[in-house]
């Protein structure tokens, strides 16, 4: 979990320095930021997307995914988490910032591969990275989506957490084939959020979050059936 840990203060420290120079940025400046932001998370989503091996699974782990979510509204509670924390603390509307800067770092290859080496081999190299990376742009979302950036260092230990310590009871089907599908679905919402940053319409990404575990089932039942 050192890791995970790491990449959690990162995000913290990040976005404290990005609310301290907040002020310092006036408000067309933030808004040119995060349309070209957006831009280059979608770049990051299509790249990985474009590295699944099976593009008929990508699609069924979406549509399941997708009616999975639905049923748990796990977009509502993450709102639902947000606006307690806005009460809670008094600290102004930031859901948005929460939702969005948590699935950004939740989602994405390096959340995945990173996690389960650390839950694997105990190697936690790529999270490291990855925390490097995360506390930068937390900076940037910060100044941009406000204070609830930082709460999403909350998601980052829970799902990251998760996903390291299963990796050491699903090593026989984490294959590298897998993780790859993983990543690509992953990937694919990472464009999801490029597009909602832009402002043009809203996808209900956290409705989708089921989808990166399927590819993990269906290597899960084609071990156990040996299908």
């Amino acid at each position: 979990m050192l890791g995970t840990i790491v990449n959690a203060v990162a995000i913290v420290i990040g976005s404290i320095i990005g609310q301290l120079i907040k002020k310092l940025s006036p408000d067309k400046f933030n808004d040119t930021l995060m349309k070209g932001l957006a831009l280059s998370v979608i770049f990051i989503g299509i790249s990985g997307a474009m590295k699944s091996s099976n593009i008929i699974l990508l699609i069924f782990s979406i549509a399941i995914g997708a009616i999975i979510g639905e049923i748990l509204d796990i977009d509502a509670l993450l709102n639902k988490f947000g606006n307690h924390i806005e009460k809670r603390f008094n600290v102004g509307r930031i859901s948005q910032g929460f939702i969005t800067a948590t699935l950004i770092y939740c989602v994405g290859a390096m959340a995945i591969v990173g996690s389960i080496e650390s839950g694997l081999t105990g190697n936690h190299a790529t999270l490291y990275a990855k925390s490097t990376i995360d506390g930068l742009t937390a900076i940037i979302f910060s100044s941009s989506l406000g204070i609830g950036v930082m709460f999403s260092a909350i998601s980052v230990i829970i799902y990251q957490g998760i996903i390291t310590i299963g990796a050491s009871f699903l090593k026989n089907i984490l294959i590298d084939s897998t993780i790859t599908q993983m990543s690509a679905v992953g990937s694919l919402l990472i464009m999801g959020i490029g597009f909602n940053m832009l402002g043009d319409f809203k996808i209900k990404l956290a409705n989708l979050l089921p989808a990166i575990f399927i590819p993990l089932v269906y290597q899960l039942i084609i071990t156990l059936f040996n299908i």
